[in-house]
């Protein structure tokens, strides 16, 4: 709306606070798809973006790789909307207004330069490819390591007998990498161009005054001719290959991280325009008429918002306002009179269009390309056209300014938005238009958070009966909500028009596109300290050769004198230097450079695995487990705690309305999970109750439904959609419980249908559908049952919404929507009834509404209210309350002045906001309350229990008030009877009260949270015992987690079990891992599914994200992105527990070789006094690594099992090595090492020992003496150990482990016998070694002898271990052999079970691999779907001090017979089966627990009285985390 322009606008204020948000981006190859393939890149999960390893030459070093795809902005004049200190200055942009003297420089160009709207996400031209990627490459320590070994061996001095050899391991690198890099970057390249030439039709032969001629620098031009010239023959050799298989999307790229398509969307594909021009010389296009996406001119709602079957709208209505008959009829021609005699104000909200001003009339739309679009430019955009920048919305084809956007490859959000149009810019259509619109654009800075804009537009109004007069000023203010952004697509909206105001690096997306946080695993931030220390010995034996051979050569009274004609260094010391350095290159394979190659090899291929294991595929959404952090899998071996969401991730985010209170009176029959848990902790038998319930619930269904249309012959209800079962609501709705309980139940409907931001769309049929598209789930929910009812919303204008009430259509103005956020937790919307009343309706958590009450009215409401809601939380159901207010019509236009002046403010909009939206929601009237199900997912229970017994905490951080859940926690297995709930709350919410009942609780457990117990703390992995539980909430949370309490909260919960955070904001989850994964330096995972969990995956060590009905925030911010939380067992238990111990095992095995080979040519040289000559052929030492040895261990680190994936699963106990961290520790590092040093003195001594006594001859006379025939000796046998003790350490001998160390071992021996028959391949003393060598039983017998010696002591530690002291996995293969586990393979894993949606009973589990036993069970409807809460035994004698009867205070009622139970107490007339039930289940325990707890339980909210009534502007603290 247009506004009178305000003090405090000044664009001149400091850049606004800069965000991460939640989309990151991951590399996508793909080739279909275009344009959204490289805008999805942009958003994916940001680690799955993460640099290779550096080797890889994918890591630019100096940040300005932008993920995988590394942003190179070299060609895109670099960044010059920037200031000095990387943030963006605030900007002005002027529309058919010359530029003021402050905006041009003295050449009368402009100041302010905006970059291009081309974007470079490949980091190489084919000029820069070549000296680039070397650069890139050898910013990796090991390629430099490399390259100083190749340097030095082309020096004769230092003794390398073939320095050519030696080039080629690390060409080989370079090259394959260069090969990979030119792959990923061309790819890139090919998408970059596809999106930078796709078209857009732009307004050309109109001055924009924003940007200057842009001028192109000669290297420019050289660049983009050799970039033609290479895309010119790629073009060429394409179109000969195009007879190729182009095939369909394949199952690996399905899993790419891109959100589903929703189904109420489709997509048209149209081609870009790739061509080498600038523009594409093309007429320009003429607008024609299109159909609206909202309802005008219908009959009972026949034409809403469908996409396609729309009702024309006809450009010749010019009206800014929306005609109060739309839908025509006497109701709203009583209206219209109405609203005369009430003389209600009119906005007048202007026109940037002046109509007075003489135009040249050349302007026209053409079609050019996205890269050429610029800030200012008018941009035309056509229905499902995808956005080319940041645009501001003008006007649309419906004359009420809507369109609708499709934002999923921005926010993974998969439901449609709707986006206005400017109030004043509605009535532009035509080019003209355009050229007659004079206005200024003061607009914030870019910024990363895609859900906040502000800006303002400002225009002279001039009167078109005066144009020579001074006219007025006026201001509108620029919201998200007018906004569309690059990377969206326009949906059933025909055409928009805007102007651009980012483009390019400058726009939300690309700004979001930045550097993702790099992650490291465990193993290889230690394994750094490993590979020092061998470098340590490296520099030890290197000196040590450096010494003595200076030392020697400096005596001079030795043999070699008669042999050597002087010394290369003429002098001792210089002696000493280059033997030193000649030891670099002969030791070189101590340091294992090529373990971090191996060990990415062996990482891509557990992602794969992990990726195309089917037992985690989500066939409901099409997901596999998809991996987006390679280099971590080790690290989900080691998780010791897991903190999870619960909606969404413990349930499955799909809301059902089953209960309401309105006016004090209880409605709705459901019969919940949680209820059934609490039931079976009192000892009822839950399989009966729920077939009672189930039955009476069916039978109240029938009721509903003949009761609803009798009242009204509602099309659009759907029997099978109804949720909410209650046939008393719709009887007292018809009266008959008086006339008051009747105006209450409709004006709680109206309520709901109004009050909210809901999107329909209308399926054509008989009868028809309208579906409601929400950002919310609750939300949705809470409109459907309003729908049921007969309140429907059968569509929106740009100020008004649509309902069919009871049958009679009516329009509703919202005045003002007063949106939701986290801090706010609550909605309103303000309306103009047909009547021209004016009701402010309120939606929210009930301590907030609570605190917004009339004070000292509606008490004994409040209190029935309050009881009816506590109820329903003890249920598992998700609450709001509803309130509403009148308005007075002067008081409202005072407050709505307030409010146009915040809304039109540039800077601090949404805390102004937020502060006049708080001063009007006062004095607010109680309606009731809602009830929402939110069902848990299958398997959970299962999962939760699985994961306990694997020694695994989980904690809960939830949105949820406390009640709700708690008995989530006892459905899903995470609370049992058995524990002490210990419910954490301070008495006056300050540090000092907190502190108190923080040693209150640390007294139980006789600790008072010392340094001394954190260091013990630390070192204790067990399990905490499971006789207690914390829940807190998030005002209690604030507090503890301060400086002073941290260590003591966290030494508290480490003794709990279970720990439920509840009411906690986004920032307070990360604020809890964090401390948990600093203070006790333990490995964590988070899981959840939506923005909200955004900031605890990406705290965590690990992040899972699950592709739930919230978008895909979470997903495009994780490393393990999984359809349902069950699947978290698998890729815990199994994928990273395989994972660990496969890479624990590896690394110890790759330096085990390392030394042994080494130390082999170290005692040679104590024999030739350190001069570093070579004992081996010099092909055997660049072989060693690459060929010899590197298969065995490579397969052991990828295929290794030690026990299957059921196994792992039935027993999850052997999980806990990986808490421990024993599969690498520092001690198993140097007995391998010291194994090394053992066996590389048998393998050297034994030879040494043959020779020395005799000259060896062959058969006929030739000496074996010789060092290169020695070396065969050994060199045949060292191989043979390493590759023999490679698989004693292997678990897992199938054939293929088996055959690849034979061919290794035999590799050896075939290359010596080959490589020596031929002189032109072998040095002159190595001519004939192998066949010599082969030739003397000596070598056999020696070989033989080494190996037993070496690997004997091996042989008999691994034997006394696994017999006298076994660990688990050890009985446990044992008891495989055994047979004990072949029920497995009979019934099917336990994974499998799940799969099926079993949520069986683990409690039942006795012995390992029950869980397998379970037997799925299938129902076809929810309402009649087995429910399986953990079962209990009697816990008469369990002790809780909280509770009147020895076991859990919350809801236990003993295990007596439903006749025993105190009488229920009936609230009305007539029974209410499910609250009476509940309500009984209560009574024991009000006393306890309700009277003392304050959680907004009924006990509180019936104290609460609104502290915002006296004092409008004053907040309550009520926490800041938002409903869920």
């Amino acid at each position: 709306m247009a506004t009178q322009p305000t003090q405090g606008n000044d664009v001149s204020k400091p850049g606004v606070k800069r965000m991460r948000w939640a989309t990151q981006r991951v590399t996508s190859m793909r080739a279909e798809g275009k344009r959204n393939a490289i805008t999805n890149r942009f958003h994916r999960g940001g680690h799955g973006a993460e640099k290779k390893r550096d080797s890889g030459g994918t890591d630019s070093g100096d940040g300005s790789n932008l993920g995988g795809g590394g942003r190179d902005t070299s060609d895109i004049d670099g960044d010059p909307g920037r200031n000095n200190d990387g943030t963006y200055p605030p900007r002005r942009m002027f529309f058919n207004i010359p530029l003021p003297d402050d905006a041009r420089d003295t050449d009368g160009r402009p100041i302010a330069h905006f970059t291009r709207n081309k974007i470079r996400t490949s980091k190489y031209t084919p000029l820069s490819f070549v000296p680039k990627n070397l650069w890139y490459q050898f910013h990796n320590i090991a390629n430099i390591y490399f390259l100083i070994l190749i340097i030095l061996a082309f020096f004769p001095i230092f003794g390398a007998s073939d320095p050519g050899l030696n080039v080629v391991p690390l060409t080989f690198i370079l090259f394959i990498t260069a090969v990979k890099d030119a792959i990923e970057d061309w790819r890139r390249t090919v998408l970059d161009n596809e999106l930078n030439n796709s078209p857009v039709h732009r307004l050309v032969d109109w001055n924009n005054v924003n940007t200057s001629e842009d001028k192109i620098s000669i290297w420019r031009r050289i660049k983009k001719a050799s970039t033609r010239g290479v895309m010119s023959v790629f073009g060429l050799w394409r179109r000969k290959t195009k007879d190729r298989s182009r095939g369909r999307k394949t199952y690996t790229e399905r899993a790419l991280d891109e959100p589903r398509v929703s189904i109420e969307t489709w997509r048209t594909n149209r081609d870009s325009v790739a061509l080498p021009r600038d523009s594409i010389e093309e007429e320009g296009i003429q607008m024609t008429p299109a159909p609206s996406p909202l309802p005008h001119n219908t009959s009972h709602g026949e034409e809403i918002t469908s996409g396609r079957n729309r009702s024309n709208t006809g450009f010749s209505y010019d009206d800014s306002e929306l005609p109060i008959g739309a839908f025509n009829g006497p109701l709203h021609e009583d209206l219209k009179d109405h609203k005369k005699s009430i003389n209600i104000p009119v906005k007048f909200h202007g026109s940037l269009i002046n109509l007075s001003k003489q135009i040249p009339e050349k302007a026209r739309f053409k079609k050019d390309y996205w890269k050429n679009v610029q800030v200012g430019d008018f941009v035309r955009i056509y229905n499902d056209d995808p956005i080319p920048a940041d645009i501001v919305i003008l006007s649309t084809s419906d004359p009420d300014g809507a369109c609708y956007v499709e934002t999923k490859n921005l926010d993974g959000e998969t439901n449609l938005k709707v986006r206005n149009a400017l109030q004043s810019g509605k009535k532009a259509k035509h080019a003209r238009d355009c050229e007659r619109m004079d206005f200024v654009i003061e607009s914030e800075p870019p910024h990363a958070n895609l859900y906040q804009y502000s800006g303002v537009v400002r225009w002279r109004q001039r009167d078109i009966k005066k144009p020579e007069g001074d006219g007025m000023d006026m201001a509108e203010p620029i919201s998200i909500n007018n906004l569309m952004l690059r990377g969206c697509s326009l949906r059933n909206t025909e055409w928009v028009l805007g102007v651009v105001i980012f483009t390019g690096e400058e726009t939300k997306i690309m700004i979001n596109s930045g550097v993702s946080t790099r992650k490291r695993s465990r193993i290889t931030r230690e394994l750094n300290w490993n590979v020092v220390y061998n470098f340590m010995i490296l520099l030890g034996m290197c000196i040590v050769s450096g010494v003595v051979n200076g030392v020697t050569f400096g005596e001079g009274n030795h043999s070699f004198v008669f042999f050597e004609y002087g010394s290369i260094g003429k002098t001792p010391a210089l002696n000493g230097f280059i033997t030193f350095w000649t030891g670099i290159i002969l030791f070189q394979n101590l340091v294992p450079i090529s373990l971090y190659i191996t060990l990415e090899v062996i990482k891509t291929a557990q992602a794969f695995f992990i990726y195309s294991d089917t037992l985690m595929y989500y066939e409901k959404l099409d997901y596999p487990c998809t991996p987006k952090s390679w280099n971590i899998s080790d690290d989900v071996g080691q998780i010791e705690y897991i903190f999870s969401d619960k909606t969404g991730t413990l349930t499955q985010n799909v809301m059902e309305f089953k209960k309401a209170t309105v006016n004090g009176v209880p409605y709705g029959e459901a019969y919940t999970e949680a209820q059934a848990g609490m039931q079976r902790r009192q000892g009822v038998n839950v399989e009966v109750e729920s077939a009672k319930a189930h039955k009476q619930i069916a039978l109240d269904r029938i009721r509903m439904l003949e009761a609803l249309r009798k009242i009204h012959q509602n099309p659009y209800l759907h029997d099978e959609e109804l949720t909410f079962v209650a046939p008393d609501f719709v009887a007292d709705m018809n009266g008959a419980a008086g006339n008051a309980q009747k105006i209450a139940n409709q004006d709680f409907m109206l309520a709901l249908a109004l009050c909210h931001t809901v999107i329909t769309e209308k399926t054509p049929g008989d009868p028809p559908k309208i579906e409601f598209k929400a950002q919310s789930p609750d939300e949705a929910a809470l409109v459907g049952t309003a729908r049921d009812c007969g309140f429907t919303v059968l569509g929106r204008s740009q100020d008004g919404i649509f309902l069919n009430v009871l049958g009679e259509e009516k329009e509703y103005k919202i005045l003002n929507t007063l949106e939701f956020n986290s801090s706010r937790k609550r909605m309103s919307a303000i309306v103009r009834m047909p009547d021209g009343r004016i009701i402010l309706y309120c939606k929210g958590a009930d301590s907030v509404i609570y605190s917004r009450l009339k004070r000292s009215e509606q008490g004994q409401l409040r209190r029935d209210t309050a009881e009816h809601l506590e109820s329903f939380a003890r249920e598992g159901l998700r609450t709001l309350c509803i309130a509403q207010r009148i308005l007075g019509e002067d008081e409202y236009q005072k407050w709505n002045k307030e409010y146009d002046i915040a809304a039109a403010a540039v800077y601090d909009r949404e805390d102004k906001l937020e502060t006049v939206s708080d001063a009007i929601e006062t004095e607010l009237t109680l309606l009731g309350g809602t009830a929402i199900e939110d069902r848990l997912q299958d398997g959970v229970p299962d999962t939760i229990a699985l994961l306990g017994d694997a020694g695994i905490k989980l904690w809960v951080l939830t949105g949820d008030k406390v009640e709700t859940a708690i008995n989530i926690g006892f459905s899903c297995n995470l609370l049992n009877n058995d524990m002490e709930l210990i419910v954490f709350k301070t008495e006056d919410d300050t540090i000092v009260s907190a502190g108190k009942e923080l040693d209150k609780h640390l007294a139980k457990f006789n600790i008072t949270g010392s340094d001394e117990e954190l260091r013990a703390a630390r070192k204790n992995h067990e399990p905490p015992d499971a006789g207690h539980a914390i829940v807190i909430d998030g005002d209690a949370l604030k507090l503890v987690l301060t400086e002073e309490l941290r260590q003591k909260f966290l030494l508290l919960c480490k003794r709990c079990k279970s720990v439920l955070c509840c009411r906690v904001s986004p920032s307070q989850k990360a604020a809890v891992v964090q401390m948990v994964k600093v203070g006790l330096d333990v490995m964590t995972l988070s899981i959840g599914d939506g923005a909200n969990d955004v900031a605890m995956i990406q705290e965590a060590d690990v992040g899972v994200g699950i592709a739930g009905e919230e978008g895909r925030q979470a997903v495009m911010s994780s490393d393990y992105a999984i359809g349902q939380f069950r699947f978290l067992q698998r890729l815990v238990l199994v994928h990273g527990r395989w994972s660990y111990r496969r890479l624990g095992e590896t690394i110890a095995n790759f330096f085990y070789k390392n030394m042994v080979w080494t130390f082999v040519l170290f005692w040679y040289q104590l024999y030739n006094n350190f001069d570093g000559s070579y004992f081996f052929d010099y092909t055997y030492i660049l072989l060693v690594n690459l060929v010899f040895t590197s298969i065995p261990i490579g397969l052991m680190g990828i295929l290794d099992q030690d026990v299957s994936d059921k196994v792992s699963l039935a027993v999850p106990q052997l999980y806990r090595r990986g808490i421990e961290r024993k599969e690498w520790t520092q001690t198993k590092f140097w007995i391998y090492m010291l194994d090394g040093i053992y066996q590389s003195l048998i393998c050297f001594f034994m030879a040494y020992l043959l020779f020395s006594p005799a000259t060896s001859v062959t058969s006929n006379g030739l000496g074996l003496e010789d060092r290169e025939r020695m070396g065969v000796y050994v060199a045949c046998a060292t191989i043979v150990v390493i590759n023999g003790y490679i698989l004693m350490n292997t678990y897992r001998w199938d054939w293929l482990m088996v055959l690849v160390v034979i061919i290794s071992t035999l590799l050896i021996w075939f290359w010596t016998g080959v490589y020596t028959s031929f002189p032109g391949n072998a040095s002159i003393p190595f001519y004939m070694a192998g066949a010599e060598a082969y030739g003397q039983l000596s070598f056999w017998v020696l070989s033989l002898l080494t190996i037993i010696i070496c690997l004997l002591p091996r042989f008999v530690c691994k034997s006394f271990q696994k017999i006298f002291l076994p660990r688990d996995v050890d009985i446990v293969r044992e008891q495989i052999r055994q047979g004990k586990f072949t029920y497995l393979d009979q019934e099917g894993s336990p994974s499998q079970v799940s799969e099926k949606g079993s949520s069986a009973d683990s409690a039942n589990s006795t012995k390992p691999g029950d869980a397998g036993h379970a037997k799925p069970q299938f129902s076809p409807d929810d309402d009649t779907r087995p429910i399986y809460p953990p079962s209990v035994t009697a816990t008469g004698t369990t002790h809780n001090p909280r509770s009147q009867n020895g076991s859990d205070g919350t809801d236990y009622t003993g295990h007596r017979a439903s006749l025993e139970q105190p009488p229920p107490r009936i609230s009305l007339d007539r029974p209410r089966p499910s609250f009476e039930r509940i309500r009984q289940s209560m009574d024991r325990t009000r006393p306890s627990f309700e009277a003392s707890d304050d959680f907004t339980s009924a006990a509180m909210l019936t104290r609460m009285e609104s502290s915002h009534s006296q004092t409008p502007t004053q907040r309550m603290p009520h926490g800041s985390s938002s409903l869920r």
